[in-house]
């Protein structure tokens, strides 16, 4: 079995999902505030859940072209090197599609309940790829 966590890494929070390869589904984890903490609190769970990949969702606009946010990303990435086996997945619409579940729930949710979910999907699609039975 391998442990395999997933990061959709904002300007003001990072979504985390956890799964594992045995039972290969992706449920949210926890979301975590931008604040300088985060890095540890991601090698905690590296190191805690004996994770061996982590998913990085990797942002691209509509053309299919590198922006802002996939610079963004890749920074924070190089902070969380040597913590495990960093991968990126394509995160296109997986905020867009975790709002819209969760408005269809019908039950209060938060942004960060919204990164939480966009990590989760992120982190199914990585599975369904690389881990399918």
């Amino acid at each position: 079995m391998a442990s395999i966590l997933a990061l959709d890494v904002g300007t003001k929070r990072v979504g985390i999902a956890a799964a594992d390869t045995v039972v290969p589904i992706a449920m949210p984890l926890v979301t975590l505030d931008v604040d300088g903490t985060e890095f540890d609190v991601i090698r905690s769970l590296i190191n805690d859940r004996g994770v061996n990949t982590v998913v990085v969702g990797y942002p691209r606009n509509q053309a299919g072209d590198p922006t802002e946010q996939t610079t963004l990303t890749e920074n924070f990435v190089t902070q969380l090197k040597g913590a495990a086996d960093i991968v990126y997945q394509d995160e296109s619409l997986t905020s867009v599609m975790a709002e819209e579940k969760l408005k269809s729930s019908g039950k209060p949710y938060e942004k960060a309940d919204i990164d939480a979910l966009a990590a989760a999907l992120i982190l199914q699609d990585y599975l369904e790829t690389h881990h399918a039975a």
